[in-house]
């Protein structure tokens, strides 16, 4: 279940009430500047400025019977302006009062998304600092590779979502355009001004080139950002889950007092707002999907693309922001067993050290196929008999013919995994 407190911000921008606010702004800005083109009347521009507003209701009782949003719109309007709602839509088609408004509502959207990943940011870099130099086994292939350390697993994720915030920053830059050129996008019937007028009023820029509508590849890079973004949360949270299993047990996401895992079994202790997460990753991808083929429409504009939107953009929208809240709630309250993950690290006798070995051996004189075949020899039985490998590699004639036991000893220092994560943490601008 998505908590609605979580929503009321996000889903604010998305309401009917916000929605034909917006159309009003941008019909009674266009107003303005046809006013200044003499068009007109000032007379009339005080008036329209002066009674227009709108009522929900009457609009979709209105729609009802018109089956044009934009005309229920405009004739509810006209009911509270008179006579001079005629200056009121001028030369302009729907689409310049809906694509222009949506571009609004997205530019508003991402800039509250942006907010929560930016604050998702500064919970990643706490806990990246705070766990730096904590050794942990690092894993391919769901497999003990090397040690690595918690702080660097964070700090990686800081690092993707840097990227996240560049790449919805440039999105929302991208979809921050209006469109006032007019049915086809000739302004045949529309000075060229008012579009630059509406928009700079609105905070947007003017469409480059538009036909009845601002081109969908737009909306579909604003989309497939969200998409990239719940990605890169669906891999954090994947990540935690598995941590979470009983048999490595290493991280866990918070449970809070009162919480219940299961119905049916009272241990149950489940990463079920990661599983949420994942879930709903899926979503924001199809939406994404769905956002590319709404890039190929007929001719100047078809109206395939509409009731997609409608469904694709809020629902996206309001899906990340609260995957953001709950992913950063995951981090703040993120239990760290240090003692599993000291268990774990040297759950394998030693056999996270077998690169060390391999190159101890080459700098000794070895081939690297000699040095490989006699490491991985005691490596194989060592995961056969659970014997610890260190010892393994002290019995091999030619290991002690090469290498002094100190050096062996060396192969097994701990210490050795951090001595390069300040640089690698300098790198993603961590301190």
């Amino acid at each position: 279940m998505i908590e609605r407190y979580t929503l009321p911000e996000i889903a604010e921008i998305w309401s009917e009430q916000n929605k034909f606010s917006i159309w009003l702004k941008i019909e009674l800005y266009a107003a303005e500047a046809n006013n200044k083109l003499g068009i007109v009347p000032t007379a009339a521009i005080r008036k329209i400025k002066s009674r227009a507003k709108f009522n929900i209701q009457k609009i979709n009782q209105i729609e009802n019977v018109v089956k044009h949003d934009v005309i229920a719109f405009l004739t509810n309007v006209a009911s509270y302006v008179g006579t001079d709602s005629r200056f009121i839509h001028y030369g302009m088609t729907s689409s310049d009062v809906l694509d222009t408004a949506l571009s609004i509502q997205m530019k508003e959207a991402g800039e509250l998304i942006l907010k929560q990943l930016l604050k998702l940011k500064t919970s990643l870099a706490i806990k990246a600092k705070k766990y730096k130099f904590l050794a942990m086994v690092g894993r391919t292939h769901g497999v003990h590779a090397e040690a690595i350390t918690l702080g660097l697993k964070f700090a990686v994720w800081y690092d993707e979502i840097n990227r996240d915030i560049s790449r919805l920053e440039t999105a929302i830059k991208n979809a921050s355009v209006g469109k006032i050129s007019g049915a086809v996008g000739t302004y045949e019937h529309i000075n060229p001004f008012v579009e630059r007028y509406v928009c700079k009023k609105l905070g947007l820029s003017p469409a480059k080139s538009s036909t009845q509508i601002i081109q969908r590849d737009v909306h579909a890079e604003y989309l497939t950002t969200l998409a990239i973004i719940a990605s890169s949360l669906e891999k954090f949270a994947t990540e935690i889950r598995h941590l979470q299993k009983t048999e490595v047990l290493e991280l866990e996401e918070p449970f809070t007092k009162g919480q219940k895992g299961s119905s049916a079994m009272p241990h149950k202790k489940n990463p079920v707002i990661c599983e949420r997460i994942a879930g709903l990753a899926r979503v924001l991808r199809g939406n994404s999907l769905a956002a590319m083929e709404n890039i190929n429409l007929w001719h100047e504009r078809d109206i395939s693309h509409s009731s997609v939107e409608r469904m694709i953009l809020p629902d996206s929208t309001m899906l990340l922001y609260y995957m953001l809240v709950k992913m950063s709630e995951v981090i703040n309250g993120l239990v760290v067993n240090k003692q599993n993950i000291a268990h774990n690290l040297n759950k394998t006798h030693g056999l996270i050290y077998s690169q060390r070995a391999l190159l101890k051996l080459v700098e000794c004189g070895l081939t690297r196929e000699q040095a490989y075949k006699v490491v991985q020899s005691s490596a194989m039985k060592s995961w056969k008999t659970g014997e610890d490998f260190k010892s393994l590699l002290l019995k091999d004639r030619l290991v002690s013919s090469k290498v002094r036991k100190i050096e062996i000893d060396g192969i097994f220092d701990g210490k050795k995994v951090i001595k390069n994560i300040n640089y690698i943490f300098k790198n993603v601008g961590l301190r």
